[in-house]
């Protein structure tokens, strides 16, 4: 089983009407945010994204949104390859976040 990483922060979203069901953000999903059910791309997994964008990239007919490079799970990431504090602006003075 796949890690799950922060609850509800995710900025994935998915326009099913535009979904074909080629399959390709199933594909290049790293954590197997997606299944492909009834010919149509699924969400079932939105908390094991990490927003790295790649659906969105190979996805050729525009039904995939996602804000790579925000969120906490960002800022996690970017923390640990720079050795870093984590900061995902989740201040009380910044709305917060998670």
């Amino acid at each position: 089983m796949k890690s799950q990483y922060l609850k509800n922060v995710a900025t994935l979203k998915l326009e099913q009407s535009r979904c074909t069901g080629c399959g390709k953000c199933f594909e290049v999903c790293p954590h197997q945010v997606f299944a492909i059910m009834n010919s149509k791309a699924t969400i079932v997994e939105k908390d094991r994204c990490i927003e790295c964008g790649a659906c969105v990239k190979n996805c050729p007919f525009h039904a995939l949104e996602v804000k790579p490079g925000v969120g906490c799970a960002s800022a996690i990431i970017k923390g640990w390859l720079t050795g870093t504090e984590p900061s995902c602006d989740c201040s009380p003075d910044s709305g917060g976040c998670c």
